[in-house]
């Protein structure tokens, strides 16, 4: 039994706000998640429908996987790299602005095996 992998790096979204997404599809089926995706408002939701649908090509293209038997085994979204801004205040002072990236991961497999 092989895992499909596909990885999102350094996605410009807090992982805090990617999890809320990646919690709705673990575990579902690779259509039903895409079309739950489809219809999500929040922002990474995009992102994540793009990455899950790149999973389901590299099963269907490299591993002659049918679309219809693959599920969302493991999902992640991890802390990546932080870059520090200023943001110059009063009295010449400066307010630390922190642009926070994250490392998105999906792994599918055939449902049965």
């Amino acid at each position: 039994m092989t895992d499909i992998q596909a990885h999102l790096r350094y996605y410009s979204a807090p992982a805090q706000k990617v999890r809320l997404i990646v919690d709705l599809v673990r575990g579902k089926g690779a259509n039903e998640a895409l079309e739950m995706l489809r219809f999500e408002t929040q922002g990474p939701a995009e992102s994540v429908r793009k990455l899950l649908f790149s999973a389901v090509a590299n099963a269907e293209q490299n591993f002659g996987v049918s679309r219809d038997d693959l599920y969302v085994a493991k999902i992640s979204a991890d802390e990546a790299p932080t870059r520090k801004w200023r943001r110059f205040g009063a009295r010449g002072r400066f307010k630390p602005v922190l642009r926070r990236s994250s490392h998105v991961t999906v792994i599918l497999r055939e449902r049965g095996s």
